[in-house]
């Protein structure tokens, strides 16, 4: 994958700070889990290991994180107090908490218990494919996620995000119905994990 980011950044002559987006826990630019990706990935130094093929620094975020910060920082979330709970539905499901504009990193969610199983395994977008679920009974199990997230944190929002904020229209009506918490869809889709990143690169750089 570092070569391949050396060929990206090579195709359009740059060479300076990168920002990238990974599917678990990521402390200090290392992995620490692995859970839809390759277990070689854990304890990887994925920072440095990046930074030596771009030449300059790597800023290295866990997706989720990446994606609630830009969402909080340019659209969904802007101007949000209080505690806002963004979840990616992807080949998992990813998490991510702002409090009073504040990041919580690293939180892993999908991980909670829904029906014995972790949620991620009921209600992530790869498993409604599999199972081929209509986005209304989808949403069902979904809500009951969005449910137990409520007991736990009382959010003033909750954000949905990943590639399946794309179909808002088809799944968004269900969920709000039954949450009394006001539900979104992440504004800028599937690309906000990567202006996250991009921003966070900036800063650190």
């Amino acid at each position: 994958m570092a070569e391949i980011l050396a060929q990206i950044a090579g195709h359009f002559d740059y060479y300076g700070s990168a920002g990238i987006t990974f599917p678990g826990i990521a402390t200090n630019g290392v992995i620490y889990s692995a859970t839809n990706v390759d277990s070689s990935w854990l304890r990887t130094g994925a920072a440095k290991l990046f930074q030596s093929y771009v030449g300059g620094s790597a800023t290295v975020i866990n997706d989720a994180d990446a994606a609630v910060y830009a969402e909080m920082r340019f659209d969904a979330g802007r101007e949000r107090s209080g505690v806002v709970i963004m979840l990616t539905f992807v080949t998992g499901i990813g998490s991510a908490i702002f409090y009073n504009g504040v990041l919580l990193p690293n939180t892993e969610l999908g991980a909670l218990q829904l029906r014995g199983k972790d949620a991620e395994l009921r209600a992530s977008e790869q498993v409604r494919n599999q199972k081929d679920m209509s986005f209304k009974k989808w949403a069902g199990i979904v809500s009951k996620f969005l449910a137990s997230l409520e007991k736990l944190f009382s959010p003033e929002l909750f954000i949905i995000g990943g590639g399946i904020s794309k179909k808002a229209d088809k799944f968004l009506p269900h969920l709000q119905d039954k949450s009394d918490v006001h539900i979104e869809a992440a504004r800028m889709q599937n690309n906000a994990g990567i202006i996250g990143a991009a921003c966070l690169a900036k800063i650190r750089a």
